[in-house]
């Protein structure tokens, strides 16, 4: 089954020119083009698309402002930015708002085939030209953050930071204002959702992963 793309940008020509090229690919079918931010939240509610190539800089509601409705609204679409220029703080921002993919516009046009491709895999992309080490640690952690929050509630994702800063359970629950049993029984929860096989494996998870 052929992946379905929704564009978005505000330039028809650059419009004209992502249609071409993802028509030049088999595996990829544009299902619709939109040229502001509210006719893409209405696309992507509509249609689903299994990846949309979003412009950050739209009139009206912008890049960010869309990525920010999908999220809310928990939209299975994934999202590849396609921009002229981003700085670290937006950057820093897509990647929390749910953006999986980031393409600079001077970048060859096969760089975004290859992104929206590892996107649809569950992967993500980030240009190597795009910003320092640090930054790139730092969109890790990010990343890392949201697969736990995906996995854990708020109150366990406390629990497993308080973990990995070496507090005991009596010594959480006083901060928490609930028992020993209690956090028990979170700690148990977390371990068996996070697949981890103690304390020990939960704090190497958690630093892991940047959570400490």
């Amino acid at each position: 089954m052929a992946v379905t793309i929704a564009l978005a940008d505000d330039h028809p020509i650059v419009l004209d020119g992502l249609e071409q090229l993802f028509k030049l690919e088999a595996e990829f079918t544009v299902v619709a083009r939109c040229r502001d931010g509210e006719e893409t939240l209405r696309t992507v509610r509509a249609l689903r698309p299994d990846i949309l190539v979003l412009d950050l800089a739209m009139p009206g509601i912008d890049g960010l402002d869309v990525l920010r409705t999908l999220a809310a609204e928990q939209m299975p679409t994934r999202t590849v930015l396609l921009t002229a220029a981003l700085d670290d703080d937006q950057l820093v921002q897509a990647v929390r708002l749910g953006a999986q993919g980031v393409v600079l516009k001077e970048m060859a046009p096969q760089l975004l085939i290859e992104a929206v491709t590892e996107v649809h895999r569950g992967g993500q992309w980030l240009e190597h030209g795009l910003g320092g080490r640090a930054l790139r640690r730092l969109l890790q952690r990010e990343i890392n953050l949201q697969e736990t929050q995906r996995l854990l509630t708020p109150r366990e994702l406390e629990i497993v930071r308080m973990v990995a800063h070496g507090l005991r359970n009596r010594a959480i629950g006083d901060r928490l204002c609930i028992s020993e049993g209690t956090v028990k029984v979170h700690v148990h929860n977390i371990y068996e959702k996070l697949g981890v096989g103690g304390r020990a494996e939960l704090i190497v998870y958690a630093r892991n992963k940047g959570l400490a």
